[in-house]
């Protein structure tokens, strides 16, 4: 497997250039994904050999990496939270790219903090309209947004000034 800081000291990637990285890395692990429910090849496999075709950024290499690294790691916890969000939706049963969209998305909205959820729901909600259509968009939207509530409603709450002064 290639480093992953070996490019890394390059100059900082705009904010433009660092979106555009993060929406490849997700339609990186996407296929992967997807590619690996056909069971010829694991998911980290299939991911190294399309940075290696398809020449990408270090940025999203590392990004893409993380999200098929979680996927395949936390695959049955996700599936068994998908499955009890959305019960009409057997996990082994949807269309594979419904399933591969679901379980990347939530790798990367339960696994990797880098970005904030609201952002990781609305890429993830794009990608399913383009490659599945409005029923997955649909699926998609309201299991990663209940996901992301219970998470946030998960987290303790921090004291609103750890610095109090003494009389």
């Amino acid at each position: 497997m290639p480093s992953d800081d070996a490019d890394l000291t390059e100059a900082p990637a705009s904010a433009g250039d660092a979106h555009e990285a993060q929406r490849e890395a997700r339609r990186l692990a996407l296929g992967a994904t997807f590619e690996a429910d056909f069971g010829q090849n694991p998911p980290a496999r299939i991911l190294e050999r399309r940075i290696a075709e398809e020449g990408v950024t270090a940025e999203a290499a590392v990004l893409a990496r993380r999200i098929v690294t979680a996927t395949a790691r936390f695959r049955v916890e996700i599936d068994a939270q998908i499955e009890e969000i959305a019960p009409k939706y057997p996990v082994t049963q949807l269309a594979r790219i419904d399933r591969a969209l679901l379980r990347s998305a939530m790798a990367e909205l339960l696994h990797s903090a880098a970005t904030p959820a609201r952002v990781v729901i609305a890429e993830w909600v794009e990608l399913a309209r383009t490659y599945s259509g409005e029923p997955a968009r649909r699926l998609l939207n309201g299991v990663l947004g209940r996901v992301a509530r219970e998470a946030a409603d998960q987290r303790p709450e921090r004291p609103a000034s750890t610095n109090k002064k003494k009389n």
